[in-house]
């Protein structure tokens, strides 16, 4: 029964497969339908009367008539619509929110998710990246046993109960479709419990049962999530590894920050080669790409999802009025901001993070970081993706483990020359604190180019300082901060003190 049920996914998933070939086949023309079928949806919400959409004809109209939006901008229209206020952003009344860690004024921001929003944007991205995943490998058997979900909780809104708001990967869970409840562990109750703590170790006992860790076969959630989870599981069955609790495991789904960090962790973990990694891009916002080859560290822009595209090239990102480019005219290797209009009522929305594309034959995207998370104080140009990569050579290096880091500048002062500070929570420290100081400094120049001349001879940038924190320690400031949950993460790069003072303050 179990193999006949994996094999009615496999051939729903060849189905599929073809219809991703054909906007792989014409991206932009599919693009295009999916503007125009978001424009004509909305032309009669209060949002498309405020800029005519009934007058917009095809993307330059679009780009002209619609400024580029932030959260703070459609922040009034979204409280409407989450005190059950029709007809806003998107037609009708929209009754579920995403919450998403905040990086505006405000703690937490809700992303409104409509009904369609849900099951044509959140849900099929999930049956996408499981469609990609098949292809790539025939002999997945997935859906011959049960698979494990991180994710977060929900609540009703207080001022407006018949709204719900939670996390995106909470949203999706409640809503499944009921072809798929079977093959997914752990129940729902407990899978949306709000008290991560308490969550996690409840998942760890379900997942330890003999009878139901024999059928694992995946897992999917934010690393650091994942591996707390493990952990647990580990404490709790007296096992060395997880492949030891769940023999017949083949593949750990994961998004939400870079894998880079974290992978000599998940490999002691889970050591096989025969366990399949595979990313997706799953925000708050929507469900918007998912890993393409097998052993890519990219990943294929879904193009067909309720959603439309643009791109903001790095030389907008501080402009009052950026000009953003549309899915033609991007180029490979050149970073860009995401901009989504979506099938939810986002319109021309700044996500925050930021790409660069790998291929535009078929599209494929890589995430490079985010706008605010960046060290440009000196004119160095550090992007996320560069920290990852020096620090992930560097652990080879020294044969140690990162669990999680931030860094910030050092200001010039009159007796200080100016320069970097990294925070690091090792889970294998190196043999030579110094060693791997100096390794992570010349790997970072060797990936910037712009730090390497602003370190050349010392003139600009001294070497970077590092310190390293105690176990747990990241996970203390999270918690202190409120941003204990799957939705959080460590912000890696600040172009200011803020969190390397805090959790240094804290430590004291």
């Amino acid at each position: 029964m179990r193999k006949f049920a994996n094999n009615i996914f496999r051939w729903y998933y060849q189905r599929r497969f073809s219809q991703i070939e054909q906007f792989i086949a014409a991206p932009y023309q599919t693009q295009r339908s999916q503007l125009a079928n978001l424009i004509h949806a909305a032309r009669n919400t209060e949002w498309g009367k405020k800029y005519d959409f009934s007058t917009i004809k095809n993307q330059a109209d679009f780009a002209r008539q619609v400024p580029v939006q932030n959260y703070d901008s459609l922040k009034p229209y979204i409280a409407q619509m989450m005190e059950g206020a029709e007809d806003i952003l998107w037609p009708g009344q929209v009754k579920m929110f995403s919450k998403s860690s905040g990086t505006t004024s405000d703690k937490s921001k809700f992303i409104p998710v409509s009904k369609i929003n849900l099951k044509q944007n959140h849900i099929k991205g999930t049956w996408d990246t499981m469609t990609l995943l098949y292809n790539r490998r025939p002999d997945c058997s997935i859906f011959s046993g049960k698979n494990f979900l991180m994710a977060g909780s929900n609540d009703s809104y207080p001022p407006f109960p018949e709204t719900l708001c939670g996390d995106v990967s909470a949203l999706m869970i409640k809503n499944m479709p009921y072809v798929a409840r079977p093959f997914f562990e752990p129940d729902i109750s407990t899978v949306l419990q709000s008290d991560w703590e308490d969550k996690i170790d409840n998942m760890a006992k379900v997942a330890i049962q003999p009878e139901i860790a024999e059928q694992i076969k995946m897992v999917g959630g934010v690393p650091t999530w994942t591996i707390v989870f493990f952990r647990h599981i580990l404490e709790q069955s007296g096992k060395e590894n997880m492949l030891e609790v769940w023999k017949n495991f083949e593949t750990y789904i994961h998004g939400g920050v870079s894998l880079a960090p974290y992978r000599e962790q998940l490999q002691e973990l889970l050591p096989s080669d025969q366990v399949n990694y595979w990313e997706v891009y799953n925000a708050s916002e929507g469900y918007f790409a998912s890993q393409y080859d097998l052993n890519g560290d990219d990943m294929l822009l879904l193009l067909d999802n309720g959603t439309y595209f643009e791109f903001l090239p790095a030389s907008e990102w501080q402009s009052e009025n950026p000009i953003a480019i549309p899915l033609e005219e991007v180029e490979v290797g050149k970073n860009y901001a995401l901009l989504v209009s979506t099938n939810a009522g986002l319109w021309r929305y700044l996500i925050g993070d930021t790409v660069m594309f790998t291929s535009t034959q078929p599209h494929k995207i890589k995430i490079t970081g985010r706008i605010q998370q960046y060290i440009n104080v000196f004119g160095e140009e550090v992007i996320v993706a560069n920290t990852d990569q020096a620090l992930q050579a560097t652990c080879t290096a020294t044969r140690s483990i990162v669990s999680e880091y931030t860094a910030a500048p050092i200001y010039m002062e009159t007796d200080q020359q100016g320069g970097h500070e990294w925070l690091v929570e090792f889970e294998k420290a190196p043999e030579s604190l110094p060693e791997f100081k100096r390794l992570l400094d010349e790997n970072l120049q060797k990936i910037n180019s712009d730090y390497e001349a602003k370190r050349y001879k010392n003139m600009a940038l001294k070497e970077l300082e590092l310190h390293a924190l105690p176990s747990g320690t990241f996970l203390d400031w999270m918690r202190r901060r409120g941003k204990f949950g799957n939705q959080h993460k460590v912000p890696r790069l600040s172009n200011d003190r803020r969190y390397v003072d805090d959790i240094l303050e804290m430590l004291r």
